[in-house]
């Protein structure tokens, strides 16, 4: 009798852990890719430069580490005093100078090329008064795009979602950019850094953000306005903060609790949210001081400034149509010139001048570049 009972229990654990195998996985149709992993006690991770895939063979005596350094490339925009572009200018009205010694222009192209541009659209309480301009605002500069420009789609509160991957299927961008909704949390460096970082790294061509911002962060870890302000330095992306200014509206919500109550359709999750009811959240403390809106507009103007990119602010309507306008002309009105820096050089930092040989004109480009060299791996031959 005793054997049998413990045979039945035998059996009945045997059947849960095979359901418990078998069970799919839940299907999320949008990725959370700033996830917080979960608390490791007595555990520490290596940081991710050190890090080597298990499948990474190690260096053998035959083989080399080269240095290269890639292609500089500098977006530049010229135009009349009165913000005209300026068409049909060649590589030899072109002179490029890094820390004031003349560069060999090797790259240069005058021509409208299709662009792609991230849409970063805060969702954090402090827009709780703002999500009806945000939205429009987006689908309204998707409205300026040609049919070859393509748009992703990321949103941030706490966590950073990508709502649409890079796509010119205007439907589809439309749809996610409904999909966005007011959540708990302001990690607007982490969107920054994940987009620069991990998306556009990726992607050849013009690349643009526009951000749509109060420019408060509360909630970032793994980035800071330090590293994005850092980042932006090394990738060819132009950035046009569309700076909201939520300081009253937060002010107003001061001390009253906000509850977050779920969508009858929530936008899925890799997490889940561990209380059965939204928890209420009152506005006050970190991003809510004059001081804090003071660092955010120097933040957001900044991004602007070191990618050669422009502030526009969400004043009303009529401003944001024309901005978009001037943001999608810019995108396909730019010269793009490249030249190979001097990779003897020790300096990280270098700094750039970019002249026109016309009288009356507007040069807008990058002042400067933090150089980066990769490391490849070669096979030496003998």
């Amino acid at each position: 009798m005793k054997k049998a009972f413990l045979l039945l229990i035998v059996v009945f654990a045997t059947a849960n852990l095979s359901f418990a195998q078998i069970r799919p996985p839940v299907s999320n149709s949008q990725e959370k890719v700033n996830k917080r992993p979960p608390q490791i006690t007595e555990t520490k991770t290596p940081p991710e430069t050190v890090v080597a895939k298990e499948d990474t063979p190690p260096l053998t005596d035959d083989e080399v580490i080269k240095v290269d350094t890639n292609l500089v490339t500098i977006p530049v925009k010229v135009s009349d005093r009165g913000g005209r572009f300026i068409p049909n200018l060649k590589k030899e009205n072109f002179k490029v100078l890094e820390d004031d010694v003349e560069q060999e222009i090797a790259y240069f192209s005058n021509v409208e090329q299709p662009f792609t541009v991230a849409l970063i659209l805060d969702m954090s309480p402090s827009s709780t008064f703002k999500l009806n301009e945000i939205q429009a605002a987006a689908n309204a500069f998707i409205a300026q795009l040609r049919p070859n420009d393509r748009v992703m789609i990321v949103s941030f509160d706490a966590e950073v979602r990508v709502l649409a991957e890079p796509t010119n299927d205007r439907e589809r961008l439309k749809s996610a950019i409904k999909q966005t909704k007011i959540e708990s949390g302001t990690s607007l460096y982490e969107a920054v850094d994940f987009v620069v970082n991990k998306k556009f790294k990726k992607i050849d061509g013009r690349k643009a953000i526009v951000l749509f911002s109060d420019g408060v962060d509360t909630t970032s870890i793994k980035a800071d306005s330090r590293s994005n302000l850092s980042d932006v330095y090394e990738l060819d992306v132009l950035i046009y903060p569309i700076e909201y200014n939520t300081y009253n509206d937060v002010q107003a919500m001061k001390n009253k609790p906000v509850i977050f109550n779920p969508q009858k359709n929530p936008i899925p999750s890799t997490t889940k949210n561990p209380f059965p009811i939204p928890l209420p959240t009152t506005p006050g403390g970190q991003g809510t001081t004059a001081e804090d809106y003071r660092k955010a507009h120097e933040y957001l103007d900044e991004l602007a400034n070191r990618t050669s990119g422009r502030v526009y602010r969400a004043d009303n309507t009529t401003n944001l149509a024309q901005a978009f306008s001037n943001i999608a002309g810019e995108l396909r009105q730019t010269y793009s010139l490249g030249y190979y820096p001097n990779e003897e050089k020790k300096e990280k930092k270098r700094r750039l001048k970019v002249r026109v040989n016309q009288k009356g004109v507007v040069v807008r480009a990058r002042d400067s570049y933090v150089a980066v060299k990769k490391l490849e791996k070669t096979q030496s031959k003998n």
